[in-house]
Formats: C-alpha cells, structure tokens, sequence
C-alpha cells in the first residue's frame, strides 16, 4: 500500500475534515478525496462518515486506523534504519517510560556509544500499551517498563524495583496540609494504590503530569510528593529534602522486554550493559 494513502487517512480521522487535512499536508481538497476513494475501493466499504460538519470514522475505519498508525511507523522505522545504515553496523531503538530515562537509562545510552560505538540509537519515550505494539510490530527493539504483563513472543526480565517515597522541601517541624501536597502521576497503577492509601488526597490543588521534572516545584516551594528513590536520594542527603516518618512508600518492579526471536550474538552485549546499568542503582 501507498504510505502516502495511509498518511492521508490518518490525517483525515485527526482533523475531521478533507479540507483541513489538504491544508495540513499542503495537497488539495480533491487529491485527499481521491486517495480516501482509493482507499476505499481497496476494502471495499466506506472508512469515513462525510456530513456538512466534516468527516467522522466508521467501524471500518475505526479498525483500519490502528493498521495505518503500524504502517507508517514501520515505513518511518524502515527510513531511519537504512538512513543509519551506512557508517553504523545496526541501530537499535529504545523505549521506555520518561521516569526511567532520568538518572538511569541516559547512563546507559552514555555506556552505550563508549562501548559499542558502531551501533546508532534512537531512544523514545511511551506508554507501557504504545511500546508493547511497538515491539511486536518490529519498529522498537527493546523497552523498559513497569510491569509490561505478559505479550506473546516477547521476553520479559526483571531489571530492578522502583520504590517511589515520600519526600518534602517544608522545615522538618512544619505541619504537612492537604494545600502544600502535589500529586505527581505515575501511572495508572500508582493511581490506583494512591488513592486507596490517601483517599482524602485524591483532589489536590496541584497535579503534575511532569516525572521527576515536578522536582523542580519542591524546590521552588515548600511542598511534598512521591517520587522515585533513586531521583531523591542525592537531595536526601544533601537535605534539600527530607522524607518524613512513618510515611508509605510503593514498589513497583522494572522489567526489560524484547523479541523472543532475535540476533542474541548482537543483542546480549547491549543487554549485558542494561542489567550491570541496573545493578549499580541497587
């Protein structure tokens, strides 16, 4: 199929419209009807409602969107490979979820480029779901995950525990308030466990969808929130934070996923490098 077919309906469910997805890919209204026709006649049914308020996606074209998204990823892959293929030997592309850049996977991509120069990276970061698709579509050779569950063909190994605790910029002796809390999200499953463990903190005046950026309003203010050990632990002891008494704190294991079906020759040095990576923040 035409990528350029696939982008177009891509950018068709987006906007909405025919006309605004001709603008957004500098084409004409009737070039993206044509291609949208194409489309059509390939499956054999409509993919888009059209109506005087735009274009909205029917069931075929609600199925078809995720095939298109695979598509032009593994075209893009597909670029950046044969791109890099010149002066590297492979290239390898690595997802993870943002936390788990900070503080530990940009090392690695630091151990990385000293001790296997030859290869080229691209390093991304995604959600859990986003990155499963990925690996099994083959345009991401390795993820780092909190608790990926189990996908067929892809191995799974346990990497470390994340211990997410409490920590504060307030004097030791201030009182902590519902006001100066911030809940940082970490994903659904710390949702869920903070919500049962602090029920009267589930509407804070301040919540961030920031990582380990969110550090940064600590600093700034005197306020407290969860996050992970090993981003803190510096802080800690330089006491810029404090983490106090008695407070809980939530584990949450870290896992490597990859292919079950791989170059394991060309895969093990860089999965070697990962877990000695891992054990240093034990």
């Amino acid at each position: 199929m035409d990528i350029a077919l696939a982008r177009t309906f891509l950018m068709v469910a987006e906007t909405g419209s025919f006309i605004d997805a001709g603008r957004k890919l500098n084409i004409t209204q009737s070039t993206v009807s044509a291609r949208i026709r194409v489309l059509e006649e390939l499956f054999g049914r409509p993919l888009f409602e059209r109506s005087k308020n735009g274009a909205s996606l029917t069931g075929a074209g609600e199925q078809f969107q995720k095939h298109a998204l695979a598509l032009v990823r593994v075209w893009q892959h597909a670029q950046l490979e044969v791109g890099f293929s010149g002066p590297y030997r492979d290239h390898l592309a690595v997802g993870a979820h943002a936390t788990l850049w900070d503080g530990f996977l940009m090392r690695w991509i630091s151990w990385l480029r000293d001790n296997i120069p030859d290869i080229a990276i691209s390093a991304s970061a995604s959600l859990s779901a986003v990155m499963i698709q990925r690996l099994l579509e083959g345009t991401l050779d390795l993820a780092i995950m909190y608790r990926p569950g189990q996908p067929p063909g892809l191995t799974i190994e346990h990497l470390f525990d994340e211990e997410f605790v409490l920590v504060s910029s307030a004097r030791a002796r201030s009182r902590r308030t519902d006001s100066n809390y911030v809940f940082v999200d970490w994903g659904p499953d710390f949702q869920a466990e903070h919500a049962a463990a602090y029920p009267e903190l589930t509407n804070t005046a301040v919540n961030l969808d920031l990582g380990s950026l969110g550090l940064d309003f600590l600093f700034a203010n005197e306020a407290s929130g969860y996050f992970p050990r090993r981003l803190v632990k510096r802080h800690v002891n330089r006491r810029r934070l404090r983490i106090p008494p008695r407070a809980r704190a939530f584990s949450y294991p870290v896992y490597m996923v990859y292919p079950e079906a791989r170059d394991e020759e060309a895969y093990e040095p860089i999965l070697v490098g990962l877990r000695r990576a891992a054990e240093r923040l034990i």
